[in-house]
């Protein structure tokens, strides 16, 4: 990535000593920047000017003192001023829906930015409404009769359900899967298809003797 403007690296250290609801907002710039460009690799578009868009979106956090406008008005105007291509100012004027994203880097970096944030442990916030859906997920789960244990595990992706032998039989397990699918859709809010894997364990013993 070719050499960043004096002032501009000067306001960028700043997010060093910023958070945004406990996330670093400089370790979320490199992580953006980060993003933005593998994303960009893959789909065959600039990576530079996008690992610069996400590096730079979040750039107006550093002025909040000097300026009355939201970050993201503020970074664009700032980083026009000191010779930033268009297609880095429209990604930080967009990123937040301000403006219309005119090329498809603002899109990555508005994907990029949001993926950083919302990832589990990025933000204190986020990490606790994580940790209540995985709850929601297990405890809806438990309400079945014949559930003996449940467990959310791939980030909420998978519910892994233990059956009671005694009561769920080889056959009835498929029906408890279904089940089990049909009140997530219905009662609980999440991104993406959530597996639902039901477990009928049969343990016999008998003593040697």
């Amino acid at each position: 990535m070719s050499r960043l403007n004096e002032r501009l690296v000067e306001i960028l250290g700043r997010l060093r000593y910023r958070t945004s609801y406990g996330q670093n907002l400089l370790n979320h710039s490199k992580e953006v920047a980060f993003l933005a460009g593998m994303m960009a690799t893959q789909l065959g578009l600039d990576t530079q000017k996008a690992k610069r868009a996400g590096l730079l979106h979040d750039i107006g956090k550093g002025l909040y003192h000097e300026s009355e406008g939201t970050h993201g008005e503020t970074g664009s105007d700032l980083v026009r001023k000191y010779g930033e291509d268009q297609v880095v100012v429209n990604a930080i004027e967009s990123h937040h829906g301000e403006a219309d994203p005119g090329t498809p880097i603002a899109v990555l970096v508005d994907a990029a930015d949001t993926i950083s944030r919302e990832r589990p442990g990025a933000q204190r916030e986020v990490i606790e409404s994580y940790v209540r859906r995985l709850q929601r997920l297990e405890d809806k789960a438990k309400e079945l009769e014949g559930v003996e244990a449940v467990y959310a595990i791939q980030a909420g992706r998978e519910v892994r359900v233990v059956a009671d032998s005694d009561q769920i039989s080889d056959a009835e397990t498929e029906r408890l899967a279904e089940e089990i699918s049909k009140r997530l859709e219905k009662d609980i809010t999440y991104p993406g298809p959530v597996k639902v894997t039901v477990i009928r364990e049969v343990r016999a013993m008998e003593m040697a003797r």
